[in-house]
This record gives C-alpha cells, structure tokens and sequence, in this order.
C-alpha cells in the first residue's frame, strides 16, 4: 500500500489527514500517476446544445467538426463523447479533449481559434461553449477501484500507481488525495462575473478555489445477478441524486451538474456515465458527500449491494477531482442559454 501522493511531490504537513497512519482502507482502490513530467494539465469540454428535432442534425455535425479538430497537431492525447439533457430541456452533445500540459493545447488552440472566433458560430441556431480547466498537478487526484482499466485524465497520463492506495474509503479521502492539502486549506474567494463580448458570446470570468469532479461507472463487465442490482437499485438512486444536483444544486454550493451517458459513437464503449460538477468549493462539495441525502442514499445503496455480493463486484468506479484557481478556468458560451455551465445562478 501506497499514498495516493505521488513520491514527488510529498512534502511536511502543515494540515493533518484525516486517518491515522496504520489505517487500512476496507477495499483496494488505485490513482493515475503522470508521465508528462508537466506541472499542470488541461482539460476541456467542448459542447453543443439544441432544443427539438430540427436542429440535432446541426448540432451533431457541429460536434464531428470538434472532434475531428481535437485529433489534429497536438491532438489531445485522449478524446471522449458524451450526451446530456441539461435542466432547462435542451440537448447536449459533449467532446472532452485532455492534454498534457498547457503548451501543447496553447499550440492546439492556435490552429483552431479563427474557427471558433468566426462570427458565423453565432448564426448557427445552436448553442456552443467551451470550458477550459487547467489544475496543477498539486491540485487534482484520481480515483480508481480497478487496477487494469483507466478512465479520463487517466487514459492520457498512462500510469497508475504500482500498490493500492492508502487514503480512500473514508470521509474526507478526496482532500487527503489532494497534494496541495499538506499545506493549504483549499478554500474560495471572490465570485463570477459575466463578460458580454457580442449579442451571443459570453464569458465566465471565475473566481478561486473552483471544485471540479467527474466521477463515473462502467458496468460493460457486469452480469447476471450483480447487473439487476446496479440497473433496479444503484442507477436510480444515483439519477435521483444527480437530477438534485442539476435542479437544486446551488442550494449546497454546485454551480452545474450534468450527468452524461459516455457516446457509443465511432466505436465509443456503451455502458458507461458518469456525474460532472462544478463547486464553489472543495468544502461543499464534501459537505453533499457526505451529509446530503441524496449522496448518502447513493453510498448506502452501493454498500448494500457490496454486501449482498459479497464484495464481488465488476462494475469498475472511477472519479477525478481538481481544485482550480481563477486564471485556470477559460469558460465561454455562444447562444447558449443561462443555465449552462458557469452561466448558471450567475446571469
């Protein structure tokens, strides 16, 4: 067993964990580990959203265009798809690119900005963003309860960890997975604000201490007895507290929440989702975790169908969680409407 916290970037602490240091977590769980040897990485979210039938084949010709684009010079190193219905009613179709440092997307974004920038993205009756994310390394963790398969950010760091790591299974593992909090107490400051640029573009200008998570499942290896559970009991359970999130979520601090279903579009893997939020800040997020009914019908109904099968599971869990500071979120929105993204709550 191992700390999540790479070797490299351990240091004294000044912010103790929340364990003690022979605890013995009560299942194995594994963490991404970098290869790049950048100190921070990129992740971007690159949508489209319609409302009716007329516009979707636009849109998803809109998001073939992206993806082909993300798969060019200085490509992103790993490209998924994913579809979403948003809380007003519209249609999301989602490109996610990941990079490895932010040289490599400034070059990327360099080839591609003219395209964005081209006043025709506004005429073209759907909605556009991009979200941009860009943690450092101090400043993100992995989490991953299968050894041989990763997921995300994972995918395009291309290690895991070599043993099982210590802090998870616990409340409060998130932060402790967290490099930055041997030092830092991760809180917010200061608030968003909305830039006007045209009649259809606007920006997020946000504020310090941003919470992100993507937290999925893959229940593709999941049979007989074990897929009945998690399809009758853990799935809704788990919409149930996603659509809280999306509807309800800025009354517990989330500023969106979208819970997507990965696209099985050009030989994408079905079988897959997974919950991607916003937080005003890490404490809130953990404060949902861990105290929100919601979550915990969520944790309890997973618990049960643990026990039921004896801890024999092949539905694989994975999440990444970053904590962002202000100038490393780039968020921008084309005709979309004002609950999207960083718009929501904000507008």
């Amino acid at each position: 067993m191992e700390s999540a916290i790479a070797p490299h970037l351990r240091c004294p602490r000044s912010r103790e964990r929340r364990i003690a240091e022979d605890y013995q977590p009560p299942f194995p769980a594994w963490t991404a580990r970098g290869n790049t040897g950048s100190s921070q990485v990129v992740m971007g979210y690159f949508g489209v959203q319609w409302r009716g039938t007329a516009q979707a084949e636009k849109a998803g010709a809109v998001l073939d265009t992206l993806v082909a684009r993300l798969g060019e010079r200085e490509a992103a190193r790993n490209i998924e798809r994913a579809v979403f219905v948003d809380g007003a009613g519209w249609d999301n179709k989602v490109a996610i690119g990941y990079w490895p440092d932010p040289t490599a997307y400034q070059y990327w974004w360099q080839q591609h900005q003219a395209w964005w920038a081209d006043p025709a993205r506004e005429c073209e009756e759907i909605g556009l963003y991009r979200e941009i994310y860009l943690p450092r390394s101090t400043h993100f963790e992995t989490l991953f309860s299968a050894s041989d398969r990763l997921e995300g950010i994972g995918v395009m760091l291309g290690e895991r960890s070599v043993e099982p790591i210590q802090e998870h299974g616990y409340w409060g593992g998130m932060r402790d997975r967290l490099p930055a909090s041997q030092t830092e107490n991760l809180v917010s400051s200061g608030t968003r604000r909305i830039m006007v640029e045209t009649a259809r573009r606007r920006r997020v200008i946000s504020h310090e201490g941003v919470a992100l998570i993507r937290s999925g499942q893959d229940w593709s290896d999941v049979q007989g007895e074990e897929l009945t559970l998690y399809l009758e009991r853990i799935e809704p359970t788990l919409n149930a507290g996603m659509d809280f999130l999306r509807d309800e979520g800025q009354s517990v601090g989330c500023y969106f929440n979208r819970y997507m279903q990965v696209s099985t579009a050009n030989s994408g893997k079905p079988s897959r989702s997974f919950g991607m939020s916003a937080w005003r800040d890490l404490a809130a997020m953990e404060n949902w975790a861990e105290h929100h009914p919601t979550h915990k019908a969520i944790f309890g109904d997973f618990l049960q169908v643990a026990h039921a099968l004896q801890g024999r599971l092949d539905l694989r869990l994975f999440h990444e969680v970053a904590v962002l500071q202000a100038e490393a979120q780039i968020l921008e929105y084309i005709s979309c409407h004002d609950q999207t993204g960083m718009l929501n709550g904000a507008v």
